[in-house]
């Protein structure tokens, strides 16, 4: 599909009802405490790439691949 190709109707409101059903759904919260245990840093493996997230010392976290 490139700009010129019309997305038919159907399609569009496909997408939007999935985007709504998502957005019903609430986020799962987690304490930073429960993932940090006590570190300022943790890796994350994503689709086999490593994530660093981190604390920094204002208390912000930061990530980074």
């Amino acid at each position: 599909m490139n700009s010129h190709t019309p997305i038919d109707q159907s399609f569009r409101q496909r997408t939007f009802q999935q985007n709504e059903q998502r957005d019903r759904i609430p986020a799962r919260t987690l304490s930073s405490n429960s993932l940090f245990l006590g570190t300022t840093e943790i890796a994350i493996d994503h689709n086999g790439a490593i994530y660093r997230l981190k604390i920094t010392r204002q208390g912000k976290l930061i990530l980074n691949k």
